[in-house]
């Protein structure tokens, strides 16, 4: 679709506004300060101090007994599975999750497990009590079956548009995993983002899991990192597994020392909140069918997702797909000026660009 002339480039920012993900924040000058002068150590010998801070901290935020830095979720999630699963085995997690879409398989790949997605029956991004009973009850059968073991849930979850899950609604699905014996690992890739919209501490949303991933360069601002946390006998074996997968860690304090001042961030993420809100309200002032977001995630249902996305880039605001819709990140890198001006360059509807009638797109995979 060619730009039309609702789409010139305000004057107010010569550069493309960048709303593809909160991931491309740049590291603050007071990360680049703590990274220069980080003490470190080997990780692989002696342990680094400052990634064992950072460790350390974690956990206790998390409410787990030990964590161990990762460099990435998708490695953290997947030293998760391959701890909880067996060849033979399956697990389920909600359609779309990360786990399932946007981690190449490695799920079933290196792992040996088969995902088993369930569909969202208690709201966008979210499985009920009763869903996880009967889908765990259809894993026993006889020694040539797939024995069902493992439940992964994701908070917030990210093809769905950052849908938060609630304390209550957390212990009740797990609650529900416990009663049908299996073992549950939580993708909390941005949990940080929940416990903030919640106003609970994100302890509060860890409740009963075995094992739990957050991240630290999604919407905290450090330039690598996550961290995956449970047990000290999982940490104990996630260091191996962590090294089988090529993640062995030198001197790792350097990106350690990023992740403990981005948890010194958490709170301000309420403000990538507002500003989502106010991008969504002024993108359905002009037409636009944008759904309201709990976190800092839009989801722009339109007709033509490729049209659609060409057109934003031409007015100099960045955007990408997820779920068949546009998908608009608000970060720490963006002022409410941005955003006004973003608003500005998108501009109303024109023709069939945005027009669903009604109908939004089923989650399909996405980009985290």
């Amino acid at each position: 679709m060619r730009p039309t002339s609702r789409v010139r480039r305000s004057s107010a920012h010569d550069g493309p506004i960048d709303l593809r993900s909160d991931t491309v924040t740049k590291p603050t000058k007071q990360m680049r300060a703590a990274m220069a002068a980080a003490e470190v150590g080997d990780d692989v010998l002696d342990r680094d101090p400052t990634m064992r801070e950072l460790e350390i901290r974690v956990a206790g935020m998390l409410g787990a007994t030990d964590a161990l830095w990762t460099p990435s979720g998708s490695m953290g999630n997947l030293i998760a599975l391959m701890h909880h699963l067996g060849r033979g085995e399956s697990f389920l997690a909600p359609a779309g999750a990360h786990v399932l879409d946007n981690e190449l398989g490695t799920a079933a790949w290196l792992a040996g497990g088969m995902p088993r997605p369930l569909e969202h029956d208690a709201g966008p991004g979210k499985v009920s009590p009763a869903a996880v009973r009967r889908a765990a009850a259809g894993g026993v059968g006889p020694y040539h079956a797939l024995h069902t073991t493992l439940l992964c849930l994701e908070n917030t979850h990210n093809a769905a548009g950052g849908t938060v899950t609630a304390p209550d609604e957390h212990a009740a699905v797990v609650a529900a995993a416990r009663g049908a014996k299996l073992t549950v690992h939580l993708d909390g890739a941005r949990l940080w983002h929940a416990a903030v919209a919640l106003g609970v501490p994100p302890g509060a949303l860890t409740v009963g899991v075995d094992t739990v991933q957050v991240c630290l360069s999604k919407g905290l601002g450090a330039p690598v990192g996550s961290v995956v946390a449970g047990s000290a006998e999982f940490v104990a074996n996630a260091r191996r597994l962590r090294k089988m997968l090529g993640g062995g860690v030198r001197q790792g304090g350097v990106l350690a020392a990023a992740g403990l001042v981005a948890l010194d961030r958490i709170d301000r993420l309420s403000e990538d909140h507002d500003r989502a809100r106010t991008l969504a309200a002024g993108l359905r002032e002009r037409g636009w069918d944008a759904a309201v977001p709990q976190t800092n995630i839009v989801l722009v249902a339109v007709a033509d997702l490729a049209g659609t996305l060409q057109r934003f880039e031409a007015a100099g605001v960045r955007a990408g797909p997820m779920a068949g819709q546009v998908r608009l990140m608000t970060h720490a890198d963006l002022t409410d000026a941005d955003i006004a001006t973003a608003l500005s360059r998108i501009g109303p509807v024109d023709g069939t660009a945005g027009r669903t009638d009604g109908r939004r797109s089923p989650v399909r995979p996405g980009r985290r």
